[in-house]
């Protein structure tokens, strides 16, 4: 699944690291970089001594117990403190047990369904935080339950990635608690950060519809609303997009330089947004702006005849394209500002009916209208659409898969597990998904992230 980030881009940066140990270690990183074929072959018990020894001893600076029995930080199959199950790797701050690890070899390439596995051992360990997976490729890491995690792919990092890898889960800087500090400090900054996007949002929303009122006298002004909210919601889709690659990087400013830069037109700053408006709901290969047709966009007659001032859209979208909808600002921060909006919509109906109105009593208080997070919309999923999968996976004999012998002359065996994998993927896709009480989308985009892992899986 799409990995929930930990930690926010901005707050790591502001963190330091030895950067001399980092590039002795970055050297040392090489060594495992040359051995990706072998490993690639290894089954899970074959590397596990040399993957803790590779990756933790010598590019993390941990101590395997086998290495120095006396004064050691990390240790291979320790029994969890209340039953005789093992994990396969621990490491300790003064004599405790505070991070735990679960490795598998590379044929496990969903680690979603490893997860499970290492919250247990976690829970095992009074005084554990820490859990980190790996396939000997990807690597999470993960602070306590959250199913939030940071994602690593051993076999090509880059400086900078390692530079990150480092800064997290080097023993000096696990003794000196820096990922629960960043960890801390990126909490504050998404609570700051939302706080200051929705008030800039709710602002903007004020002064379009106040700006709709005074040019669209024929129009009632809860219509306005209406359109108000509307027109909001596109323009944040086209922000969020353009800064995630789903549309041309700064496709705002270039619909600004399009209305500046007219020789021998005339058209509106609203004018050009409606242009663009058409291009993403119908797609504009000239703009290279796929189809997007899910409704928000498609044609509205009454929307596109509303009469705005240009410096209403002009100065508010440019105070809202200066958020980094990439980093900064998570799906979670979204949802807020829907949730948000509900009730603030609701007061501004009323004050336009000139109505008492009491937020106990708001929509979203008595619908129990909430944006729900990710961890419990991933949690919903794994536990409906992802039940069905490997249900689906059992029946084909699809759980286990490893890589043919040789891909050129299958055996009946792989030639059977060839097809069953085909069908599964049809399977996959004549699936039909609803969820009646929609809202913001949250189950409806946790559950094709789940597809998309599984396609990706194939």
């Amino acid at each position: 699944m799409g990995d929930l980030k930990l930690f926010q881009n901005s707050v790591l940066k502001t963190f330091n690291d030895d950067e001399k140990l980092v590039a002795t270690r970055w050297a040392s990183y090489q060594n495992y970089k040359s051995k990706v074929e072998a490993i690639k072959d290894f089954k899970e018990e074959e590397y596990q001594d040399g993957f803790l020894k590779d990756i933790f001893e010598s590019c993390l600076g941990y101590t395997l117990k086998t290495t120095n029995p006396s004064s050691f930080n990390l240790e291979r199959e320790k029994k969890n403190e209340t039953d005789s199950k093992k994990a396969d790797g621990v490491f300790y701050l003064n004599s405790e047990i505070i991070g735990v690890i679960e490795l598998k070899a590379q044929d496990t390439r969903n680690l979603d369904k490893v997860q499970q596995q290492a919250f247990y051992y976690l829970s095992q360990h009074s005084k554990a935080k820490y859990v980190i997976i790996s396939n000997f490729d990807e690597l999470r890491f993960y602070i306590e339950k959250s199913t939030a995690y940071e994602s690593f792919s051993l076999f090509n990092l880059t400086y900078e990635e390692f530079s990150k890898l480092h800064l997290l889960l080097a023993y000096e800087n696990i003794k000196e608690e820096k990922a629960l500090k960043i960890r801390e400090k990126s909490n504050k900054f998404e609570q700051n950060i939302s706080k200051e996007l929705y008030k800039d949002f709710s602002n903007f929303r004020i002064l379009l519809f106040d700006n709709l009122v005074k040019n669209n006298l024929n129009i009632e002004k809860s219509v306005l609303l209406r359109l108000t909210q509307k027109l909001c919601d596109r323009i944040i889709f086209i922000l969020f997009a353009e800064d995630r690659t789903l549309l041309r990087t700064n496709t705002i400013k270039e619909i600004r330089e399009e209305f500046i830069n007219q020789k021998f037109t005339n058209y509106s700053l609203y004018d050009i947004y409606k242009f663009y408006f058409e291009a993403i709901n119908k797609g504009d290969a000239r703009l290279d702006i796929p189809e997007y047709n899910g409704g928000l966009f498609a044609i509205d007659e009454l929307l596109d005849s509303l009469i705005i001032d240009d410096f209403i859209l002009d100065e508010n979208v440019q105070i809202l394209s200066n958020y980094d909808f990439a980093s900064e600002i998570s799906v979670n921060i979204l949802g807020h500002i829907f949730e948000q909006s509900l009730t603030d919509l609701e007061e501004l109906q009323a004050n336009i009916e000139n109505v008492s109105f009491d937020k106990t009593k708001s929509k979203r208080k008595k619908d129990g209208v909430f944006y729900t997070p990710e961890y419990i919309t991933r949690y919903i999923v794994e536990n409906t659409l992802g039940k069905m999968c490997q249900e689906k996976r059992e029946e084909l004999k699809i759980i286990d898969i490893s890589s043919p012998t040789n891909p050129k002359k299958l055996t009946k065996l792989e030639q059977q597990t060839k097809e069953n994998l085909q069908e599964y993927k049809n399977w996959l896709l004549n699936l039909k998904i609803l969820d009646p009480a929609c809202g913001s989308g949250a189950f409806l985009n946790q559950a094709l992230e789940y597809l998309i892992n599984e396609h990706k899986n194939l």
